[in-house]
Formats: structure tokens, sequence, C-alpha cells
């Protein structure tokens, strides 16, 4: 076999393994993160009692809002929003605490905070609140109390 012949099966070989790695790379990727991050406001409520407001529009999970009954806002604490799409080293400060778990290979994936001595735990089928289980309701305001309390409502 010629050179020149060896060189265009190696060319035509790895310009079709560029192809099928570009196809199958955008595809894995937007399979990843077609549904978004979790979109956390770190704020006040109507009270200023500090709280946190979860978004997560893929999953019809809006405007859900955790109030820290009894905690005061964090001196020199900045406030606003965050959206969890990309990996970090865990723990993180967040503006109310930190940031204890990320999983952020499949989109919105897991976040776990423990603010105001609270584990607060987002994952798409459920919110655990200090390791207790309740359902996503969207509009719905909960307020914790302090931590010591391990007391919880709903409004």
């Amino acid at each position: 076999m010629k050179p020149d012949g060896i060189l265009k099966h190696v060319a035509a070989a790895f310009g079709i393994a560029l192809v099928v790695y570009s196809v199958a790379y955008t595809g894995i990727e937007h399979r990843r993160t077609r549904q978004g991050p979790w979109r956390v406001v770190f704020t006040n409520d109507v009270s200023g009692a500090p709280a946190i407001l979860i978004d997560q529009p893929r999953l019809t999970i809006t405007n859900v809002l955790i109030a820290f009954q009894g905690q005061a806002l964090p001196a020199g604490g900045s406030t606003g929003p965050v959206a969890f799409g990309e990996p970090r080293p865990v723990p993180w400060d967040v503006p109310f605490g930190k940031c204890v778990f990320t999983d952020t290979t499949s989109l919105p994936g897991t976040i776990v905070f423990e603010l105001f001595g609270h584990e607060i735990q987002l994952l798409p089928r459920v919110l655990t609140i200090d390791k207790s289980e309740r359902p996503w309701h969207s509009n719905e305001t909960i307020v914790l109390s302090r931590a010591s309390d391990a007391a919880f409502q709903r409004e």
C-alpha cells in the first residue's frame, strides 16, 4: 500500500471519530443540562427574617420560600441569587451558612445546605428539612423556628 493511501485512511478514520465524538458529546451535555440548575435567592421575608426563595422552573417548582423565624440577617452577609449549575468543592459559604454537598452531574441535581442549624436538601423528587421529607408545592412558605426547637410550620 502506498504511503498516501495510509495517510488518507488515517485522516478519514480521525475525521469520522471526531464527528462521532462531537455529536455524542453535544447530545450527552444537552441531556445533562436540559432542565437547568436550582436557583436560590438568599433574601428576607416580609417580617425581615432571613429566607431563601427556591425556583426550578423545568420541574414546575417556583416561589418556595423558607423563612428562618427568630434569626437575624448575618452582619456583612451578602444576599442575592445563586444558580447551582457548576460543581464546586464543598463545603463552601453561602450567605446564611454553608453548602455542604452538591451533585450537578445531571441538572438540577442535589444541593444540601446547613443554614441556621437546619439541614435543607433540594432534590428533584422532594424537599428535605432536617431529614424530614416533604413534597414540593409551588408558592409555599415554610417557616422554620430555631434549630433547637426542631419544629417547622407550613403556611
